[in-house]
C-alpha cells in the first residue's frame, strides 16, 4: 500500500493555536478527528503523525514541529523515510493573496512569499507538490503589520467562517481519497460565501 502525506503548517506551542498563521494545524487537528486518527510527537521527525488506511492508501498526518520557517526539514526527513513521491505530498498553509474564507487546490505552485512553503519547496527539491490554500487575507498596512495579522488570532467574528472553511477543506481531502485530486479541485474550488477561490 502507497504512502501519501497531509502536511499542516503552523507554529507549535500554545500561544500559537489560534494563529491566522496556523491553519494547518486547525486543519489536520479536525482531520484527525474525522479520521479518528491520534496524532504523536516522534522525535526522529521533528514532528506529530498519525497515519490511517483509506481508499487504498496509508496516509500520514504531519504536524511539523520545527517551527514555520523550517517546515521542510521534517516534511522532507519523512517523505525520504516512508518514500513518498512529492506528487503524493498535500501541504495545507495560510494564505494572504486570498480573501478570507477562501479555498485553492493546486497540484504544484509557487510560494507566493509563505516562508513554510519556500521551506518544503528547498528541502524536497521541488516545487510540484500539491497544495491546499486556505484564504486568511491580508492586512493592507505595511509589512509590520502583516507579521502581526499572521500571527494574531482570528478573532470570534471570523471563526465561525474558518469552521466552514476548514469543514469543506476536510470535505475536498477525502475527496481526493476516494477519487482524484482533480476531482477534488472541480468539486470544491468553487465559491464560499461569495469568494471566488478558482
Amino acid at each position: 500500500m502507497s504512502y501519501r502525506m497531509l502536511v499542516g503548517l503552523g507554529n507549535p506551542g500554545k500561544g500559537y493555536e489560534k494563529n491566522r498563521h496556523n491553519v494547518g494545524y486547525m486543519f489536520l487537528d479536525r482531520l484527525a478527528l474525522v479520521w479518528r486518527c491520534s496524532l504523536t510527537v516522534e522525535s526522529k521527525f521533528r514532528a506529530e503523525t498519525g497515519k490511517v488506511a483509506m481508499g487504498g492508501h496509508q496516509w500520514l498526518m504531519v504536524k511539523p514541529l520545527t517551527f514555520m520557517n523550517a517546515s521542510g526539514e521534517s516534511v522532507s526527513r519523512i517523505a525520504r523515510y516512508y518514500k513518498v513521491d512529492s506528487s503524493d505530498v498535500l501541504v495545507i498553509y495560510d494564505d494572504l493573496d486570498l480573501p478570507l474564507g477562501a479555498l485553492r487546490l493546486k497540484p504544484e505552485g509557487s510560494s507566493g512569499g509563505h516562508n513554510g512553503i519556500k521551506s518544503v519547496e528547498s528541502c524536497l527539491g521541488t516545487k510540484a507538490f500539491p497544495r491546499l490554500r486556505v484564504g486568511i487575507g491580508r492586512d493592507q498596512r505595511g509589512h509590520e503589520e502583516t507579521v502581526r495579522h499572521v500571527l494574531s488570532d482570528f478573532p470570534s467574528s471570523e471563526m465561525n467562517l474558518m469552521d466552514q472553511v476548514l469543514d469543506r477543506a476536510l470535505e475536498q481531502v477525502q475527496e481526493w481519497s476516494r477519487s482524484s485530486l482533480e476531482k477534488a479541485m472541480s468539486l470544491y474550488n468553487g465559491r464560499i460565501n461569495g469568494h471566488d477561490s478558482t
